[in-house]
């Protein structure tokens, strides 16, 4: 199973609730900056959806 544990996006239009925290960054760098941090803060995964959203996963 596999839970996503937040989300990083540059377009806040494309989430809507779900009870993973959401980052709103302003640009690509800081999007990649912060999903990079998540993810090893979190021992997780990260996923780029090629949108400007990247979604951080915990695959257990």
């Amino acid at each position: 199973m596999a839970d996503i544990v937040a989300v990083v996006t540059m377009n806040r239009d494309f989430v809507a609730g779900g009870g993973a925290p959401v980052f709103i960054m302003q640009s690509e760098k800081g999007l990649q900056e912060v999903a990079f941090l998540l993810e090893k803060i979190m021992d997780a995964s990260a996923h780029d959806l090629k949108n400007g959203t990247i979604i951080i996963v915990d695959h257990q």
